[in-house]
């Protein structure tokens, strides 16, 4: 929750406006305060009513405004809140920042705030792309502004490219992450996450596979990467997608493809957590064609052979590395999850029973327990998977820093 924090919304005019609403409900559902303050391009997209009645304030828009509180409401304004958001942002406002020009309410608000700037660019593929417009962002981001990087896709002037506005739940959830944590705990540290199931090809439409969701893996990378990690996240086939968007995303198939992305980025990572459930075996022939029902190979008899073991491997090549493994048990729990811990080399592991309710495969709740090389023993009672991340990392950030 955002309770207590206030937040400055710049909008500059570009169609993209009309998302302004959508990210204030945002931040005001999770219990921040919002004030906007706008060009006059702006209000040609979307009325100040609107955004006064979803932010219970009113709209700064003018310099010097018959409304304005204070003569110079460009400094109490900024003086009031904790970050300042402008999405979308033009290349005209990106360029006014970039070289110190105010000369609208907008630009005026943004020199005179000292804190942390996020600026979602939206604009024309082609006025994204020009040279002009990347060396303005290039001056922001070395003077620390956070760009919130614009997605591809179907543009309003008819093109395709980059240029599109990165959506309001990105942009809420990359402003959240720095509210929250403000000192960046896992700044400069490099964490390998893995997610989701493995799938291994029985033939061209069937496959070996299990029940993972992947949530647990995805929560873990957004809360590290919330805390100023660089986080590869490897995953097999979800249709989850990381809040984050500075998360580097590799999605992977099978235990072999999940095999080599880790060995590529493990080497250079601080602390690998394995949240994956990779298959144990796959199928030692892989059918070319569909098998029939009416085909000789109806009853079908199946040879199985072992896949590679990711976090044994993982385990024997540790240097400095924190390694964590997950355990995913149904009976002697702590038992069987205590001789993983040692024979796979791990710091500390962290173990699910399938036998408690709302834990395990697909639920939204987790019930963990973590266990260390010391077998020193945390027991957590039954949470959402965003809680038990926050539990994980926790640890984490306690024997990296």
């Amino acid at each position: 929750m955002l309770t207590g924090k206030k937040v400055i919304l710049g909008i500059s005019g570009g169609i993209a406006a009309y998302k302004a609403a959508y990210l204030i409900r945002l931040f005001r559902k999770a219990g921040a305060e919002v004030k906007v303050v706008g060009t006059a391009n702006a209000f040609e997209f979307i009325t100040r009513v609107t955004l006064e009645s979803l932010t219970e304030h009113k709209v700064y828009h003018q310099v010097f405004g018959d409304q304005n509180d204070y003569t110079t409401e460009h400094v109490s304004l900024t003086d009031w809140g904790d970050v300042f958001v402008v999405a979308p942002a033009t290349a005209n406002i990106i360029g006014k920042l970039a070289n110190g020009i105010s000369d609208d309410a907008l630009s005026t608000s943004l020199l005179a705030f000292d804190g942390q700037v996020f600026m979602a660019p939206a604009m024309n593929c082609k006025m994204y792309a020009h040279a002009a417009v990347q060396q303005n962002l290039d001056k922001l981001v070395k003077q620390g502004v956070q760009i919130i990087e614009p997605a591809e896709g179907f543009l309003a002037c008819g093109y395709e490219g980059k240029g599109r506005m990165e959506e309001p739940e990105t942009i809420f959830s990359t402003v959240e992450a720095h509210l929250k944590h403000p000192e960046l705990p896992l700044r400069g540290k490099n964490i390998l996450v893995t997610a989701g199931p493995t799938r291994e090809a029985i033939d061209p439409v069937r496959y070996l596979g299990n029940h993972s969701s992947g949530k647990m893996g995805y929560a873990l990378a957004d809360e590290l990467a919330a805390r100023g990690a660089e986080v590869h996240l490897v995953s097999g086939p979800t249709h989850l997608q990381p809040k984050l968007s500075k998360i580097n995303l590799v999605r992977v198939t099978t235990a072999e493809e999940m095999l080599n992305a880790c060995m590529k980025y493990y080497q250079v990572c601080d602390a690998a957590i394995m949240a994956a459930a990779v298959s144990d075996y796959r199928p030692a022939k892989i059918h070319p064609q569909k098998i029939k029902k009416d085909s000789p190979e109806s009853s079908l008899r199946m040879e199985l052979q072992p896949t590679t073991d990711i976090l044994a491997r993982l385990g024997k090549k540790k240097k400095q590395q924190l390694l964590v493994g997950f355990a995913l048990e149904t009976d002697q729990e702590e038992a069987h999850a205590i001789k993983k811990l040692k024979e796979k080399n791990l710091n500390f592991i962290v173990l699910n029973s399938l036998k408690d309710k709302g834990a395990g495969f697909a639920h939204d709740t987790n019930k963990i327990t973590i266990i260390d090389n010391k077998q020193e023993i945390s027991r957590y009672p039954l949470k959402s998977k965003q809680e038990a991340a926050v539990d994980i990392v926790n640890m984490v950030e306690k024997h990296l820093c």
